[in-house]
């Protein structure tokens, strides 16, 4: 999957998106991509600020255990968007952060096809994902791959700042 290039999207203007796996000499933009799309407070889970020892920590656990991958996206000079997967017996859950200046570009798409092609070459069976309800582009490219709403779970996620935030479940079985 590495060296996979897709173009940007109909309309869009830029360069051609290149995703590979992740390796550890891009920790540090990741963790720097991770914190601010997690500053935006709108689009992932993670708030800012990012505890990046335990992310590292967490990393570094990944890379011994065959059920994880991370793929980055690079366009422009640097990664703009990561996905990760987690394989749990053929259920891979994945959760995916873009940089705001390349969304709607193609950056979403080339990570999915990415993770669709490391999820069906180890045979899994089902893609899962959970989302904020208010993620109408997230909704749509995960529609766009098959995806479909398969459960909302009410006043499920807790924020910092105390709010407590639904979630939708979407999945794709392979």
């Amino acid at each position: 999957m590495g060296g996979r290039a897709a173009s940007p999207s109909p309309g869009s203007a830029g360069p051609a998106v290149d995703v590979r796996p992740v390796t550890r000499d891009d920790w540090d933009e990741l963790l720097d991509l991770l914190e601010a799309v997690a500053s935006e407070r709108q689009w992932i889970g993670h708030e800012a600020p990012i505890d990046r020892q335990e992310r590292r920590g967490r990393w570094k656990r990944f890379e011994d255990e065959r059920n994880h991958e991370g793929f980055a996206a690079v366009a422009g000079g640097g990664i703009v968007g990561h996905l990760g997967l987690h394989d749990m017996n053929g259920l891979v859950e994945i959760g995916m952060y873009v940089a705001a200046e390349w969304r709607g570009r193609g950056v979403g798409t080339a990570l999915m096809q990415a993770g669709l092609d490391w999820a069906r070459i180890r045979h899994a069976h089902k893609m899962t994902l959970q989302m904020w309800p208010h993620n109408e582009a997230g909704r749509a490219l995960y529609a766009k791959f098959g995806f479909v709403e398969e459960g909302y779970l009410k006043r499920h996620w807790k924020r910092r700042n105390g709010d407590i935030w639904d979630a939708v479940v979407m999945g794709l079985h392979l």
